[in-house]
This record gives structure tokens, C-alpha cells and sequence, in this order.
């Protein structure tokens, strides 16, 4: 976390806990969601590390973002990355998760603002619009 929020500048991501606990850390190492904190700059080397700035500037997860700005599934903003990260790994995993495993999926990201029934609804509308579009796809195929 510190060399990429202060030698890289990439300040997406925060240092919450430092304990791998609270989420707020979370980055993509080689496809996979990690606790920044818990993670050395050596271990990613040679790897890909993808933040909270590369997803939202590729596109990746901007329904997701539109999803929790409609919900009003963020305020301080202090546990959003984490909670995004976690959430793209999930629609990506479980695109077919219930609400009961969307709360399961994000229980390791703390929040202290929302009491996360908006980040829930956000996820699974989410979920509902990318199954939508994937049964259209098919059915116009």
C-alpha cells in the first residue's frame, strides 16, 4: 500500500486496519482481489496489479459505481474501493449469487456509514442487469 499510494500516487485505495481485516486495501494481484495492506511491492513483481483507479479509468466497473451512486451505497467514502473491488470479483465469480451470498461475498469489508443494505441492493441490481443482458444476448443469438 505504501508504494502505491506514495511512490506510484495512486491514493484509491486506503490503509484502514492494517490487519487484512477491514478491506479498505483491496487491489487485484494477477486477477485476484488481496489485501493491500498484507502484501508486499516484492510479491507483486512480475505480476499485474490492478487498483481501484485502473478499473474505473478502463471502464471495468462502471455500472457498479452508477449502481452505488443510485443506491447511495457509499458516504464517506473511506471502504467504497475495497467494497467495489469485492464486488467485481463477485459478479465475476458468482454472477448467479442470492442476496444472502452477496452478504456473505463482502463481509470482510467493513463499513461504518451505509450499514450496508445499499452496497447489498447496489451489488444485486447489478447482478439482475448483467443477467439480463447476457439472457439477451443469447436470446438474440
Amino acid at each position: 500500500m505504501d508504494f502505491l499510494r506514495e511512490t506510484l500516487g495512486l491514493k484509491g485505495s486506503h490503509l484502514g486496519c492494517e490487519h487484512g481485516v477491514c478491506g479498505a486495501c483491496t487491489v487485484e494481484l494477477n486477477g485476484h482481489t488481496v489485501r493491500g495492506c498484507l502484501t508486499l511491492a516484492v510479491q507483486a513483481d512480475g505480476g499485474t496489479v490492478d487498483t481501484i483507479e485502473g478499473l474505473s479509468r478502463a471502464g471495468v466497473i462502471r455500472d457498479l459505481q452508477d449502481a452505488f451512486v443510485q443506491r447511495n451505497a457509499l458516504q464517506c467514502g473511506f471502504c467504497t474501493s475495497g467494497m467495489l473491488m469485492a464486488a467485481k470479483e463477485l459478479v465475476e465469480q458468482r454472477p448467479d449469487a442470492n442476496r444472502a451470498e452477496v452478504r456473505e461475498w463482502i463481509s470482510g469489508n467493513y463499513c461504518r456509514c451505509t450499514g450496508y443494505h445499499a452496497i447489498v441492493d447496489a451489488i444485486c441490481d447489478v447482478l439482475q442487469q448483467r443477467k439480463a443482458a447476457a439472457g439477451h444476448t443469447e436470446a438474440s443469438a
